[in-house]
């Protein structure tokens, strides 16, 4: 099979809503970053009370109990959770509110647009109701122009993260429902016609090319060209626009192929009627070849590490370019070339950082667990949220392989859903890998059997297994073997231990430095002998808040398996791994 990078164009399906924008941080923009007034609403009254009117009294004799300008205030972006301690483990409403002074010009289309809100958001500009969008971690946007006046302007939000049956993810999670406006807020404004999406497409072989596709929209009218350039190619050609606003062309190219050892980035140019739109992208093949991971045509072993979008020191839902720089370094100074984020699509800075530093990527939407698999509108919400996370991150050359799910129950009902979930990925985006991390291998006399029928599914299978943490001992791992029904690639997405970071003893004794390390080692001699093998991200980079974790004065709430603690301080084993990917990334040393 043959991967390329390609994109399509996608609608969002959101109420009222306007097809995703391509690369917003290179629009003309305001941002709504910083100070909003917030009313928390424990008991759902808002709605009833129209607290979207933002009114105030307009006498001492108005009755009115609530007010914004008064109330409580918080920081977007980020979560309620660790800016307030009494919200903590708040779920529930939360409306938030800001003023919005703008100049209005004729003839500029607006956009409002939210990086993310957690979980549900229904959004009310000038006291109307905009639309609403569910899901916690993809972007959406609303067209503006018509509601937006000159002058003052209210946006309100209001924002639930109450965990529901039929939600994504649903009940039950191993990490912090943290709530919130928790990424950027932008009010974009465009010209009244404006390139809205691009998608790049590598072609290698004998004539190597680039393809591009490049869709319009706004003011209604025929015809046009784009102009698309790549100057450190030479690359200058403009593009004929179609009756619907879309064009096509091909250029003969060869340019550098991005790689972790080379994480080439090319500026790109795309000026049309006035605007101009820059972005950085990198061209690179991803492919498979039997049990092969092939990069640029070359096999390639994926060292990596899983991590949460949590910040890097503390607590909190992470999200701009100094989370993102932090983070990645850490995995990189582990001797990273991969990283996994899990469980759902983390930030833009994330993907962008990843470009930049040469780190490929494990991208997951948050079918996880034992979520409603029987209900057709939990299916359709699966697909929502890989077409959001698709439509932000299709030009990012670290994405290589998308992930539909995490440790799923193996039952007929669930294997269905998600293999129609598979094919509904490789129709929107034929050119990258699909994978699900798996936890449902049978047990034989000499180990583990990969035998799960959707294994069949997908193109690279994802193995999680605590072997010496939640069952066997430590030095049973070692002398495991595993088999696989599949000729397929392997990579163990999860394993490890706990251990709470400065709590010493005996090597048997759990939640110490001395056990983890344990584990680990003789985790890796077990991989060692892994047939197909192509790659491993164990868990986790960090210590990281988890509901599920209470054990007191060793977890308090946080889940211990970080190979570095809360605040970024190396347990033994990061050195046990760290010293394992540099015997992987020197094959003399293998």
């Amino acid at each position: 099979m043959k991967y390329w990078l390609v994109v399509f164009f996608l609608w969002l399906p959101c109420a009222n809503a306007v097809e995703l924008l391509q690369n917003t941080e290179a629009r003309t923009y305001h941002s709504l970053n910083g100070q909003w007034n917030v009313i928390v609403d424990a008991f759902d009254v808002g709605d009833k009370r129209q607290f979207y009117r933002d009114a105030s009294p307009q006498s001492p004799s108005d009755l009115l109990e609530y007010n914004f300008d008064n109330a409580q205030k918080l920081n977007v972006p980020g979560d309620w959770n660790t800016q307030d301690d009494t919200l903590f483990r708040y779920e529930g409403t939360v409306w938030y509110q800001r003023d919005v002074n703008i100049d209005k010009q004729a003839g500029t289309k607006y956009l409002l647009h939210f990086g993310a809100v957690n979980y549900l958001a229904q959004v009310y500009l000038n006291g109307e109701l905009l639309g609403q969008h569910e899901g916690g971690f993809t972007p959406f946007q609303f067209d503006v122009t018509k509601q937006l006046t000159d002058g003052h302007n209210t946006v309100v939000v209001k924002v639930n993260n109450r965990r529901e049956p039929d939600y994504i993810p649903t009940m039950s999670t191993d990490w912090w429902n943290y709530g919130g406006i928790t990424r950027p807020v932008k009010l974009i404004e465009l010209e009244e016609r404006y390139v809205s999406d691009y998608a790049f497409e590598y072609v290698s072989g004998e004539q190597p090319a680039i393809n591009l596709r490049v869709e319009t929209a706004g003011a209604i009218k025929k015809g046009g060209q784009v102009q698309f350039a790549i100057p450190e190619l030479g690359v200058s050609e403009s593009i004929m626009l179609n009756e619907q606003g879309v064009g096509q062309v091909r250029v003969s190219v060869e340019p550098r192929l991005w790689s972790p050892e080379s994480p080439k980035l090319y500026e790109i140019r795309l000026a049309f009627e006035g605007s101009l739109i820059t972005d950085k992208v990198g061209f690179r093949d991803i492919d498979i070849a039997g049990t092969e991971i092939l990069l640029n045509g070359e096999p390639v072993f994926l060292r990596g590490i899983s991590l949460h979008e949590e910040v890097p020191y503390g607590a909190g839902r992470a999200w701009s370019e100094d989370h993102a720089r932090t983070l990645l370094t850490w995995a990189k100074e582990l001797g990273s070339n991969y990283v996994r984020l899990a469980h759902y699509p983390h930030n833009e800075a994330m993907l962008r950082m990843a470009d930049e530093m040469g780190l490929l990527v494990w991208a997951e939407i948050p079918v996880y667990w034992d979520i409603q698999f029987d209900n057709e509108e939990v299916y359709k919400k699966a697909e929502q949220q890989f077409t959001e996370m698709l439509e932000r991150d299709k030009n990012r050359a670290s994405v290589i392989l998308w992930s539909v799910a995490n440790e799923t129950p193996k039952n007929e009902t669930r294997t269905e859903f998600l293999s129609a979930l598979v094919d509904k990925v490789h129709q929107l985006d034929p050119t990258r890998l699909v994978t699900a991390a798996i936890n449902t291998q049978s047990t034989t006399e000499y180990g583990h059997r990969i035998d799960d029928p959707f294994a069949e599914k997908v193109d690279v299978i994802g193995i999680n297994s605590y072997c010496g943490w939640y069952q066997d001992t430590p030095e049973e791992c070692a002398d495991y073997r595993w088999v696989s029904d599949y000729e397929k690639p392997i990579i163990v997405s999860e394993f490890g231990a706990g251990a709470l970071q400065g709590h010493h003893g005996n090597a048997d004794q759990v939640f110490t430095e001395e056990n983890q390390a344990k584990v680990y080692r003789y985790n890796l001699e077990m991989l060692d002998n892994m047939e197909h093998l192509r790659g491993v991200s164990p868990w986790i980079l960090k210590d990281f808040l988890s509901p599920r974790r209470p054990l007191a004065h060793i977890q308090d709430y946080w889940n211990r398996k970080g190979l570095l603690s809360e605040n970024g301080i190396r347990k033994k084993a990061w050195y046990v791994m760290h010293d394992w990917y540099k015997t992987k990334s020197d094959p003399e040393k293998q």
